[in-house]
């Protein structure tokens, strides 16, 4: 499948500096290792930038979800740890293994999979068995978790693999307090008994996501996982850690027009205008990631004053009403922001769209071109 062109109209600056802040942050709130989670293309953002960032910033660890993502680093130059954690029993590991990645296991079946392509290759497998420890998605139950450990036991005295970590995820993204997350806590806690009942000794043990991280230190271990947070986006709404947004989407105005009051704006008319209007048109729409829904909520930023966007989303466009205000073809447009000059925020269209910010951070398409603003730091001793 051909890549798609990216327009000349729009662009996401991506903030690295931002990057470089948040890591640091969520480094300076722990004793753990820092795992940058940096799945899907680093929440939008660009793995390979935002992992050499973040490793250059205190996290020593990178997260992703499939083994393709992993190796996309890894060709990309990153040599730091990466634990990649959504696989099928059928897949072939070996070359995964080859680049020293550590593979999440969450079933018996998983764990004879990825020994079976180490000791096809003569090496053995690192590895981090997954429990399930509330949320009811990947990992094992606690009825099928003793005999994970069991065989994983065996397999380590096997030499085919070697478990290097166990690991959950928490129900909860945004309340550290909240009840489900004791409860996890004291089932994880089990867990890891009962692997180390099993003869296994693992090195590190990781839980805890953006908001564990900053606010439930009894959950940091030896590693904690970061994700939307270091991106910028706050994981707490009811509190603010001093997290940088890293994204910035803006775009430029291609046609202006003057219309009636009574006009009605894009399709099924949703919109129709009160009074004689300014209209501009934005290259922009949900095949670059804005959401449908936020239709009739939306605002963006021209010129540092906000204006609501008119009417439905298309696929390609959005219109916004500027009222009796002027505005050129070319002008420039801030769809979301780190807010910090007044512009929305990738939390605010998530509240428009009744989604999270992860959706609209990820869904900002191949069509709109990354340009990055580098940390000092990294551009100087990039040139040297």
């Amino acid at each position: 499948m051909a890549t798609p062109i990216a327009t000349p109209h729009a662009r996401a600056v991506v903030d690295l500096e931002a990057i470089a802040h948040n890591t640091a942050l969520f480094a300076g709130r722990t004793t753990a290792q820092v795992m940058a989670v940096v799945k899907a293309d680093g929440f939008g953002h660009g793995a390979v930038r935002v992992a050499t960032t973040a490793l250059a910033s205190g996290a020593t660890w990178l997260g992703v979800t499939t083994t393709a993502e992993a190796l996309h680093l890894r060709a990309g130059g990153v040599s730091a740890p990466i634990l990649s954690w959504m696989h099928s029993p059928d897949e072939d590991f070996g070359e995964a293994l080859l680049a020293e990645i550590d593979l999440s296991v969450s079933s018996s079946d998983h764990l004879r999979a990825v020994a079976a392509s180490a000791a096809r290759l003569g090496t053995t497998a690192a590895v981090h068995l997954k429990a399930d420890t509330g949320l009811h998605r990947n990992g094992a139950r606690p009825e099928e978790w003793r005999e994970l450990v069991e065989l994983a036991a065996a397999l380590e005295t096997a030499g085919y693999v070697r478990v290097r970590g166990v690991w959950s995820h928490l129900v909860n993204g945004t309340d550290p307090a909240a009840g489900t997350l004791r409860a996890q806590i004291r089932l994880f806690d089990e867990s890891v008994a009962v692997a180390r009942g099993a003869g296994l000794r693992p090195e590190v043990r990781h839980v805890a996501n953006s908001v564990a991280t900053l606010a439930a230190p009894d959950t940091h271990y030896e590693i904690v996982r970061p994700g939307i947070g270091l991106y910028g986006v706050e994981p707490d709404p009811l509190r603010v850690f001093g997290l940088r947004g890293a994204m910035t989407l803006r775009a430029r105005l291609i046609l202006v027009k003057r219309v009636p009051a009574g006009s009605g704006v894009s399709y099924e008319h949703d919109y129709v205008t009160k009074r004689d209007s300014t209209l501009a048109l934005v290259p922009l729409g949900y095949a670059d990631g804005l959401p449908w829904a936020a239709a009739g909520r939306a605002e963006v930023s021209i010129a540092g004053r906000r204006y609501p966007v008119a009417g439905r989303i298309a696929m390609d466009q959005f219109v916004v009403d500027l009222g009796d205000d002027t505005a050129r073809a070319g002008d420039e447009v801030v769809v979301f922001g780190p807010g910090t000059e007044g512009e929305p925020t990738v939390a605010e269209w998530a509240g428009w769209a009744g989604t999270v910010p992860h959706e609209i951070l990820t869904g900002v398409g191949p069509r709109v071109a990354r340009h990055y603003a580098e940390v000092p730091a990294v551009e100087e001793a990039s040139r040297a």
